[in-house]
């Protein structure tokens, strides 16, 4: 743990580590409460699905359009509209009683001014720590992100189950709102610059490891927003406020969140080789493929916890290979782009499972969830010829000029 103790000696790390974390816990919840919202409102999963599906649309295109924004305007003006708007929207789905196709309207605007908070905190962490110690900030950083994906559902589910749907989007609101405000005024930002990418939006796809990167954290955050829904209709049944969720769902996902957290600190910080991300894929993998064997809560919890041990590594090891193949210029539209894929993944896994959920249960869910992992298995062992070995090298981005080749007379 020395390794994580060593972060502390430089300054604003944890501030920036603590409040963005604070900034992107709704991302962790939005997604389940929308389910649960709009099921309780229309009286189906399947309508949930379509705001999900317009949601996803809108975050689609917001990631890497914002990055890139950010580097044009600077990180504070466009991260304080983005998150002032996007809480606006979330009150409005809240409490306004409108038509399906306003709320899927909305939807697409409510991800469109999705703030671009990942982008920003992994774009400057290079810039905050000494190359030596960024695997060990990228690890930390990916621990916590599981308190986002794994834990965001159980204040969720909790606050849904007690309080209501549109209890749980306030809260939302006001962790984005509170937490973006932290972080925006977080000294760092204001000292970091983002230099202007030089080439044209999107160019930065054609570097293969950001399409890789992206691709695998669709599938992978896709696959947890499946399994998160199937665990709250596993239990829903014991929930209060309609029926959504219970007890046993917080304590399950709640496990999951642990596991992931003991993963990330212990192998996230070690050094990537080619089929790393490969072999922590699959224990995830593993795990939620033993949760179609029973859907009782003490199994769910210790099969679950083996598979979160995967969940931050995986993490980890993306945030690594973009900081070792993409010029620093263009790293914040390259997260951009990955936090498109993750946030567009929560919402298509989550409209997914509600149609699943509908048609066969929970345990349909849990299907949806082990067929995206495996789609991210093959996917990253069909590209691991891309994944860099990076026993015993810096972790820093390429030069932003390269080798000018001249003509010979």
């Amino acid at each position: 743990m020395g390794v994580y103790r060593a972060l502390g000696r430089n300054a604003g790390v944890f501030r920036v580590l603590g409040s963005q974390l604070i900034a992107r816990f709704p991302f962790g919840m939005i997604s389940i409460i929308m389910l649960l919202h709009i099921e309780h409102r229309y009286g189906d999963y399947t309508s949930a699905g379509i705001v999900l599906a317009a949601q996803s649309v809108g975050q689609a295109v917001s990631g890497p359009l914002s990055s890139r924004l950010m580097g044009r305007w600077g990180m504070r003006p466009v991260l304080t509209v983005t998150s002032i708007l996007c809480a606006s929207l979330l009150l409005v789905v809240a409490y306004a009683a409108l038509p399906l196709v306003v709320v899927a309207v909305t939807a697409v605007f409510l991800g469109l001014t999705t703030p671009p908070i990942t982008p920003a905190v992994r774009t400057i962490y290079p810039r905050l720590v000494p190359s030596s110690q960024l695997s060990a900030l990228f690890s930390l950083d990916a621990a916590a992100q599981e308190l986002i994906w794994v834990a965001g559902p159980v204040v969720a589910v909790f606050v849904s189950s007690q309080f209501g749907t549109a209890a749980g989007l306030t809260v939302a609101a006001a962790f984005m709102v509170v937490g973006g405000a932290w972080f925006i005024m977080s000294p760092p930002l204001g000292r970091v610059k983002l230099v202007a990418p030089k080439r044209g939006f999107g160019a930065v796809l054609r570097i293969p490891t950001v399409v890789i990167t992206t691709v695998i954290s669709f599938f992978f955050v896709a696959s947890f927003a499946a399994l998160e829904a199937a665990i709250v209709a596993a239990f829903a049944g014991t929930g209060t406020a309609g029926g959504h969720g219970s007890i046993e769902s917080g304590v399950v996902l709640a496990v999951f969140a642990a596991g992931s957290l003991v993963g990330g600190l212990l192998v996230g910080h070690r050094e990537l080789r080619p089929w790393s991300l490969t072999l922590r894929v699959l224990l995830v993998l593993a795990g939620t493929v033993a949760c179609l064997v029973s859907l009782d809560m003490w199994w769910l919890c210790v099969v679950l916890f083996i598979g979160g041990l995967g969940t931050a590594p995986v993490f980890a090891a993306i945030s690594n290979i973009i900081a070792v193949t993409v010029k620093f210029s263009e790293t914040a539209e390259a997260y951009g782009w990955i936090g498109t894929g993750q946030l567009v993944g929560v919402a298509a896994g989550a409209a997914l499972a509600g149609v699943a959920i509908d048609v066969s249960g929970a345990g349909g869910a849990i299907w949806v969830s082990a067929c995206l992992l495996a789609a991210c298995l093959l996917f990253a062992v069909a590209t691991v010829r891309w994944v860099p070995d990076l026993r015993g090298r810096v972790i820093e981005p390429p030069p932003e000029t390269g080798a000018l080749a001249l003509p010979l007379n």
